[in-house]
This record gives C-alpha cells, structure tokens and sequence, in this order.
C-alpha cells in the first residue's frame, strides 16, 4: 500500500503483520513449517481469544490503525494478510514477505493468551538468532526498546510473567528468526486478564497502541 502523505518516513518500506489467522483450518493451521534455526512450528491458528473478542480481530484492529498512521507519514506498507477473513499465510512466509519486499522493519502485533490469573501486560519478543544476522538482531534490540517505551504510555502495564523489562528474548519465533530485516514481535497483553481485556476492548487504547508503533517506527528509522 502506498503512502498517503509525505513525512518523516517517506521512503521507507514496512511490513506488518497482523498476528495469526480470521478462520481456522485445522489441516493448514497445523501443518508443520520452518521455523528457524532447525526448528519445525504449526503454521499458524486463530490465535488466543476471551469473552469480549478474539485475538485475531484485535490484532487486525490495532494493524489497521497502524498502517494508516505509517502511510500518512509517507510510509509504503505491506500487510502480511490481505483481511480478517482468511487463512494464512504461515508463519514462515509472513518472515518471507519483509524479505523479498525488502522491507526497512518489520513489525508483528499479537496478544498473549496466559491462563495465569496473575499474568499481565505487554512484552515485545525479539530472536535469538536471526537470519539477518548479528546487525538484524541489534537492530532489532533497539526497536524493541522504543517499542517498549512507548507501550508504557498506553496504560497497559510491562509484562509480570514474561521477558526483563519488557523484552523476551525468543528462539521459536519463525516471524523474527526468519527475518533479514529488523523484526519484533509485539504481544499487546494478556487476552485472559479482565484487566487487560477491558483495555483491548476500549477503542482509544488501540488507538494509542497503535499511535505508540507508528512513534516507534519513524524512530528507529531516522
């Protein structure tokens, strides 16, 4: 998708990645796929759901908001799924879209689903071993940082359960392993909480997630 306007981020090019699936197909969803690093994972699911929405609609909810902030800033963008209606594509092919597109970053956004009654708030994951490299994976380490710091001012609080500070570093993530370029992961919260979950379902807390990402990305890209 083209940009919209011109900004500081005319120019670039991102991929983003609405987490998971509209429609679960359990032959596609479960067929085993790269991962990474020797590792096999499922395609992809439908993802977490609670009460209120599913995981899936979220994501594509907050993605939307993203995408149109990064086009108005003269972003190009690339969605890794065209809709909240379909099927795929698996995990490792969304990796393969910001690869060949040549993208500058790439961001992932999903929401975790921890059954834990104590588990809440956000985390971004970054790899540990990347296929761009030790430069993908610094970069990415930056990212990570800016995208935390601006998830602390959406009300959502840092993960109690997961990562340091925020940041979990993974090595079974096939979105950021197979990734050239710079990529994070970002989960939004916790889908199980009824704290976290109040959040999802408020539209200016998307907003702000989403008004956080876009700030995140025009920084790493200066």
């Amino acid at each position: 998708m083209p940009a919209t306007g011109r900004g500081a981020l005319s120019g670039r090019v991102v991929v983003v990645d609405p987490g998971h699936n509209g429609v679960t197909v359990a032959r596609i969803n479960n067929r085993q796929v790269d991962a990474g690093g020797g590792r096999r994972k499922a395609c992809n699911t439908s993802g977490t759901a609670n009460s209120r929405m599913s995981e899936h609609e979220l994501n594509w909810k907050v993605a939307s908001l993203v995408v149109e902030q990064l086009r108005s800033r003269g972003a190009t963008v690339w969605l890794t799924r065209p809709d909240d209606k379909g099927v795929g594509p698996c995990v490792d092919e969304r990796a393969g879209i910001g690869n060949r597109v040549g993208a500058d970053l790439v961001l992932s956004i999903h929401a975790d689903g921890n059954t834990s009654a104590s588990a809440r708030g956000f985390h971004v994951i970054v790899a540990q071993s990347m296929k761009g490299g030790p430069e993908a994976q610094a970069q990415s380490q930056n990212v990570a940082g800016l995208v935390r710091e601006q998830m602390k001012t959406t009300g959502m609080p840092v993960s109690t359960y997961l990562g340091r500070k925020g940041i979990h570093i993974r090595s079974d993530i096939a979105g950021v392993n197979l990734s050239e370029p710079p990529a994070v992961m970002l989960e939004m919260g916790n889908m199980r909480h009824p704290k976290d979950a109040a959040l999802f379902a408020q539209a200016g807390f998307r907003q702000r997630v989403a008004t956080g990402l876009t700030n995140a990305v025009q920084n790493a890209l200066r």
